[in-house]
């Protein structure tokens, strides 16, 4: 089904869940035993995993910028910490709408339950959803965004109010022996539409497989340690080994499975038609970082307005800097108390040109880590519980100062928070140049009364 062509997206109130849920299992691909709380977080917070086994219990948010390249999993990867095997708790949070929640994990690798989400969704959707008063973004295609890698492509267009995906799986056929016989299936095309419903119905249920081909490499590679004909479809020249299809095109549906739970790391909802031609994670995460870049584009350019974003008499009245030492333009993104994004535009007419290099003029890059700081002010004060505090930086690390920003340039800072106590924040901090990297650092402050 495709939504009215007259319908366009409306933003609708972030969600978060009622009540904690637990998950046990083993890891598909580490075999380990692995347990997972799924709990309520406030508004902005995203999903983000909290490793309890590792010391001082690392933060990873499901975010583009997270995301790595792993063999035959979706991994989310922040500093020393990473959770893999995410993406069908990620499509089932995603289907359901739940924006916001801190998933608590003992290891590195979500369990794989029966190969699927449906168990995921279950779950959440019986421990019951609750409304926030932030909205949740949306991200409207508005021209094609397209990756492609040899045979496989994926195209995002513009779509009618809401997300739609079409998947083509197209495998060459096995051959078995001399009975040149081929597998069932491989060519399939399914469309859906997502619909909490639907997701439930049609895809959540859709099991992940590996071909028999595969197995002894992906065993070599030590992957597959927890996979049994219970949670993954081990597909041969005849079909389904020691199992069968829930559905003939399965495989399709179980890739469209994948490739939500991969969207999810966009951090907004989509209104976009998507076709999908044999992709797998690798292009699904190259295609939510075009997302992500497109998003930046039309932010900086003034295309896509937001409604959480500030002026610059807001600014003035969360921060005490004033001329010549304020940093920052407008600030173009707020997401809760996790994330920023602002915009400085350097000109020649700065007050430190003057002396900084005049015949050459370069953006000091202690002032590019200032701009960060004073965004990361904007960010711990926005708090109620931080009114009339001031933010002090405390101490700055992993500082890389990646390139020169020229008069002309237009800096984009973003700010995420990696921790926020009453009385110490920790966030991680870069700025760039029409999407170029240009410096970067994690900021740690102490709040003050003022």
């Amino acid at each position: 089904m495709v939504a009215n062509a007259d319908a366009s997206p409306v933003a609708r109130p972030q969600r978060t869940l009622k009540t904690a849920v637990e998950y046990r299992g083993v890891g598909l691909h580490s075999g380990k035993e692995i347990r997972i709380v799924v709990r309520p977080a406030e508004a902005g917070t995203g999903v983000t995993f909290v490793r309890t086994d590792i010391e001082d219990h690392p933060v990873v948010r499901a975010h583009g910028a997270n995301m790595k390249a792993r063999q035959r999993r979706t991994c989310i990867q922040d500093g020393r910490a990473e959770v893999y095997t995410c993406e069908h708790l990620l499509a089932a949070l995603f289907a359901l709408g739940i924006d916001n929640a801190m998933v608590e994990i003992d290891g590195e690798e979500v369990p794989g339950l029966d190969g699927a989400a449906s168990e995921f969704f279950r779950g959440l959707r019986e421990s019951g959803i609750v409304e926030m008063r932030a909205t949740r973004p949306i991200y409207a295609v508005k021209q094609p965004i397209y990756v492609r890698e040899g045979s496989a492509s994926l195209v995002a267009l513009p779509g009618s109010g809401r997300l739609t995906i079409e998947y083509h799986l197209d495998y060459p056929a096995q051959k078995k022996g001399e009975s040149n016989g081929s597998l069932p299936g491989a060519k399939q095309i399914v469309g859906f539409e997502m619909t909490p419903d639907n997701f439930e119905r049609e895809i959540a249920p859709a099991r992940t497989f590996v071909f028999s081909h595969e197995v002894e490499a992906l065993r070599a590679a030590g992957l597959g340690k927890g996979a049994t004909p219970q949670n993954t479809l081990v597909v041969g020249p005849n079909g389904p080994e020691a199992n069968a299809l829930r559905w003939d095109d399965e495989l399709a549906r179980h890739k469209i499975l994948d490739l939500i739970g991969d969207l999810a790391n966009a951090g907004a909802d989509l209104d976009a038609h998507i076709i999908a031609t044999r992709s797998g994670h690798g292009l699904n995460m190259a295609l939510v970082q075009r997302i992500l870049e497109e998003r930046e584009r039309e932010q900086e350019e003034g295309e896509a307005p937001s409604d959480s974003g500030l002026d610059i008499r807001q600014i003035l009245n969360l921060l005490p800097h004033r001329y010549p030492f304020l940093m920052i333009d407008r600030v173009i993104e707020l997401d809760g108390f996790q994330r920023a994004v602002a915009i400085k535009n350097v000109t020649i007419n700065e007050p430190f040109f003057q002396g900084h290099w005049p015949e050459q003029p370069i953006m000091p890059g202690v002032l590019q880590l200032e701009a960060m700081a004073q965004l990361a002010g904007v960010l711990l004060l926005r708090k109620l519980e931080n009114t009339g505090k001031l933010a002090v930086l405390w101490s700055i690390d992993k500082v890389k100062l990646r390139g020169a920003v020229v008069p002309g340039d237009q800096l984009r800072i973003e700010v995420e928070t990696i921790r926020a106590k009453p009385q110490v924040g920790h966030v991680r901090a870069r700025c760039k140049v029409a999407g170029r990297l240009v410096a970067e650092a994690e900021l740690k402050f102490t709040l003050v009364d003022a």
